[in-house]
């Protein structure tokens, strides 16, 4: 491996033995690092690869600290080394002895649901590690990470894990009115043992969930996305062109869902927010395209084990899964930002003047630094009206702190979102998020999104 400056950017170069779900590895451990892949070459015909990503900084930088440089390439040593994350989580024996505690649930998206959940775990004595939680064409899933608010150590008790489940089961099967037919996907599992990373877990529950199974394509916060799939008969490959207007972690939401569905990516050409041409990979008549602010990627594939190149109905669903995995991430309605000194209930408040207030949740992350509580909730109204921002300072109310309330478009950066409302507690608390802090915190923990150090006091 090795790493270029280029003008413009940092070229990292890998030449290495290739496997299936490697592609995703790197990508994944570059996302992770909140660096920008603005090109990707790839290359990877029999049993070798040789791949070349185009990364800067958030700005669109080139990388110029060599010690970042070198903890880059570290962080792509491990994903090529590492072993593929499994796709499969081991649901929790009720004798089990953990000592992390996690839940996750996939089901039908519904007014209040995220409450009622965070009320739940309050009277059940556990405190939030972390959460988050993707909603889409109706459903929604949600990855929580647990700790005993008593003690720590492990929780061990098969009769209260029981509890634990059954309660859940009950919360959430409640919000749903009793109606037949509306699925819920509830499972505990030991995060301790096996790690894994919780947006491609997203991407999984609501691909087994079934949230691609749509007629009403097209189109998302009003921008219209492309994605073909055809066949170059000569090398036997399906031809995937995904084009979208360019948003953060893209190209992972891409390549996640190429590796789940076991597709193999022999050739592939990525460029965002310039003009490019695309790439004569194996004879193909180089066309010239202009693509301004987009992301154009294409993708010469096989299914793994090989599979019938006519099969229609396959291609369909590969199609509507691709235009899922860019859908989901995809944020709607009011963005509000939360930073403020953490204490117990202070998840419980918050999504509870939410839904006294007629407004719903579609995307949730959140977290903890030392003793400050940090999250982003983004929230709709459920008659199709703009959310009044004063809600930022009636969540102020029962949190203190700073909370900021800001319409922001997931296709362009968070500095350029508009700020609508922001209100701050006669104490301030600083958050102590930058870009530097945030590319060193995320080299500790490569194999997983967020994982602070304390929890929310629910």
């Amino acid at each position: 491996m090795d790493s270029l400056l280029s003008r413009d950017c940092t070229e990292q170069l890998i030449d290495c033995a290739n496997r299936h779900g490697i592609l995703l590895e790197m990508v994944q451990a570059l996302t992770d690092l909140d660096l920008v892949i603005s090109k990707s070459y790839i290359s990877s015909d029999g049993g070798w690869l040789m791949d070349v990503f185009h990364v800067t900084d958030q700005d669109r930088n080139k990388l110029t600290d060599e010690s970042l440089v070198h903890y880059i390439q570290q962080a792509l040593n491990e994903a090529i080394s590492s072993k593929e994350v499994s796709s499969h989580i081991t649901e929790l024996p009720n004798t089990l002895s953990v000592v992390n505690l996690g839940v996750e649930f996939a089901t039908t998206d519904h007014p209040g649901l995220f409450s009622e959940i965070s009320a739940a775990l309050l009277g059940l004595g556990f405190n939030v590690t972390s959460a988050t939680a993707w909603t889409h064409n109706h459903r929604v899933a949600c990855v929580i990470h647990l700790e005993d608010a008593a003690k720590p150590g492990p929780v061990n008790d098969s009769e209260r894990l029981a509890h634990v489940r059954e309660r859940l089961q009950s919360v959430v099967e409640a919000c749903h009115g009793g109606e037949e037919g509306k699925r819920v996907r509830l499972r505990l599992w030991n995060f301790g043992a096996r790690r894994h990373h919780t947006d491609r877990r997203l991407h999984q529950m609501m691909h087994a969930d079934g949230d691609f199974d749509s007629r009403s394509y097209g189109a998302c916060n009003g921008e219209k996305k492309n994605v073909s799939v055809g066949r170059y008969e000569e090398k036997g490959y399906w031809v995937v062109n995904v084009r979208s207007r360019n948003r953060p972690k893209l190209f992972f939401d891409t390549v996640c869902v190429l590796t789940d569905m076991k597709y193999e990516v022999f050739h592939a050409s990525v460029t965002s927010n310039t003009s490019m041409a695309d790439q004569n990979r194996i004879g193909r008549p180089v066309l010239e395209t202009t693509i301004n602010g987009n992301y154009e990627q294409e993708y010469f594939v096989k299914p793994k084990g090989g599979s019938n190149l006519d099969n229609e109905s396959e291609k369909q669903k590969l199609t509507l899964c691709l235009m899922a995995a860019i859908e989901r991430r995809v944020s709607h309605g009011l963005k509000v930002d939360i930073c403020t000194q953490d204490r117990r209930g202070l998840l419980s408040r918050v999504t509870r003047v939410i839904r006294e207030n007629g407004l719903s949740i579609t995307k949730v992350k959140i977290g903890v630094e030392g003793e400050t509580a940090v999250g982003s909730f983004y929230v709709a109204d459920s008659s199709g009206e703009d959310v009044n921002p004063n809600i930022a300072e009636l969540v102020r109310r029962e949190t203190g702190g700073s909370v900021v309330a800001n319409y922001h478009s997931p296709y362009t950066p968070l500095s350029l979102g508009k700020t609508m409302h922001e209100t701050k507690s006669t104490t301030q608390v600083t958050s102590r998020f930058s870009l530097g802090n945030m590319l060193w915190s995320q080299l500790e923990c490569l194999s997983d999104n967020f994982l602070p150090t304390r929890s929310w006091k629910l």
